[in-house]
């Protein structure tokens, strides 16, 4: 599994360790990822997401899943995430059309 946010495509970044007599020695910095079920109002349903703590403030931020998705670009998603944002716009489509 990939060490990378299935919403905001942080990943592993890379730098340096420097000591004291300033010796530098390569490190990785590695994306604070937690296991989340985050839920879907417009679908009804709920979804288990691995995304960094920063993508979770940014999602309760947007208004929830929904809401973070819509304005998500697609090249940051995950293909999981990208097939549920396409649900979603089906939905809210049709929902849209239904009350128009």
């Amino acid at each position: 599994m990939a060490r990378r946010c299935e919403l905001t495509g942080v990943g592993v970044m890379s730098g340096n360790n420097v000591s004291h007599a300033n010796n530098r020695t390569r490190r990785r910095f590695l994306p604070n990822l937690c296991n989340v079920t985050l839920g879907s109002e417009a679908l009804g349903q709920s979804f288990k997401f691995r995304i960094t703590a920063a993508a979770l403030r940014s999602v309760d931020h947007n208004g929830g899943l929904d809401g973070f998705l819509v304005k998500a670009k697609d090249d940051k998603l995950s293909p999981a995430a990208i097939k549920i944002k396409k649900e979603l716009k089906k939905k809210l489509a049709e929902t849209a059309e239904a009350s128009a």
